[in-house]
């Protein structure tokens, strides 16, 4: 009897030695035994100004849902302009807004403005379309197995808001605006043919989006002078000339101590949204944003034909949505070798590429300097016989392409 009781327990220890090890090919599916539910209050509106679009406009956040035993949880963030749903009150077709393990998801006033554009909305008096209008959103929690159902939240209804356009007669400023030239202007320098202009954007608030150079950049000494006058020396205003008058300056510019007491731009050479509010006596920089209604904040470009990029995502050429429907920008262009490029609807994203076949088969007037590069790609190419910099216009609304 001992013999076999022995040779029963040797048996039972080998199944379950076996049983542990083809443990390892198990999948476990559990329920999910809660809804995603969103724990942020929502406002009633979503005013969405273009000088803004780099603020936040909401942070959607939830609760984290149960399950039987733990596993991974991935949380969807979906949006729909239409709000269709199906039989099961889900949205149909939606469009991802992102996707985290996590219990929130920002967006930003930019990607408002995007989805306003999506949906049709305008803030001009003179058309017939909305300036406001809603845009659904959706979560939906998925366990982190191919059999785990996804459960979705309510679907929440946000109304974006576009403020109508302010008329000539409603914006008025002491100037018509700032011009900005020297070294720390990219693309200026101390020369009056190119000075930067920071237009009367509101009431006595000014506003431009100007690539600045760092006083650590090799090409710059970082400074600069603002002019309430084109072609004028005598109009300048240094740097004390602000102080004097009350003004709060962002720190990474200060006094350069030179002859002239110019303004000294030490922070990290690059675009900036530059605006100088003479009501609350400011003078700020920001991400760059778009000046007016655009499908996209900004437009990209990369390419042998543009020095300071060449096809290289780290240093793209960046054209910002600079009024309605119209990307404007400085970039420098050379003749030399392949002198292709292309443009880009996102950044550091290959797949958003229009080349030049694009714009000629959607009728737009392409500038002389520029032909079908004729590559595999069917690029640009900058033919000009003078390499150096040029303003690039891409016109949406009147299809036009220039170089100036």
């Amino acid at each position: 009897m001992k013999k076999l009781s022995i040779i029963g327990l040797f048996l039972l220890a080998v199944i379950s030695f076996n049983s542990c090890s083809s443990d390892d090919g198990v999948v476990f599916t559990t329920p999910n035994n809660s809804v995603p539910t969103f724990t942020n209050s929502f406002l009633s509106e979503y005013v969405l100004i273009p000088q803004a679009s780099g603020n936040l406009a909401e942070r959607f956040t939830w609760n984290s849902v149960t399950t039987d035993v733990p596993t991974n949880i991935t949380y969807t963030l979906n949006k729909s302009i239409t709000g269709d749903t199906d039989a099961d009150g889900n949205l149909v077709n939606p469009d991802v807004v992102g996707a985290t393990t996590g219990n929130e998801i920002a967006i930003t006033i930019g990607d408002m403005l995007g989805y306003a554009a999506e949906a049709g909305l305008d803030n001009d008096p003179n058309t017939e379309n909305p300036d406001s209008g809603p845009v659904y959103f959706q979560l939906v929690s998925s366990l982190g197995t191919e059999d785990g159902l996804p459960n979705a939240s309510d679907i929440i209804t946000l109304t974006m808001v576009l403020p109508e356009i302010q008329g000539p007669e409603e914006a008025v400023c002491d100037f018509d605006g700032y011009f900005m030239v020297g070294s720390g202007v990219k693309f200026t320098g101390w020369d009056w043919a190119t000075p930067q202009f920071a237009a009367c954007s509101g009431t006595n608030v000014y506003t431009v989006n100007v690539d600045l150079l760092s006083v650590d950049d090799p090409d710059s000494d970082g400074n600069f002078r603002f002019f309430t006058a084109n072609n004028n020396w005598d109009s300048g205003i240094n740097y004390p000339g602000f102080i004097e008058d009350g003004y709060t300056i962002d720190d990474r510019f200060e006094d350069a101590m030179d002859g002239d007491n110019n303004f000294l731009f030490t922070g990290e050479s690059g675009k900036y949204l530059l605006t100088i509010d003479a009501v609350n006596k400011t003078i700020t920089l920001a991400d760059p944003a778009p000046q007016g209604t655009c499908e996209f904040d900004q437009m990209w470009a990369v390419g042998a034909g543009l020095p300071d990029s060449g096809w290289d995502w780290a240093t793209p050429q960046q054209f910002m949505c600079e009024s309605d429907g119209v990307y404007q920008g400085w970039s420098n262009f050379t003749n030399e070798g392949d002198a292709n490029f292309r443009f880009f609807t996102a950044n550091n994203n290959w797949d958003s590429g229009l080349n030049y076949p694009y714009f000629e088969g959607e009728g737009y007037t392409i500038d002389e300097l520029l032909v079908n590069a004729g590559d595999g790609d069917s690029n640009f190419q900058f033919i000009g016989e003078m390499s150096g910099k040029y303003f690039v216009t891409i016109d949406t609304v009147n299809k036009t392409i220039t170089l100036e």
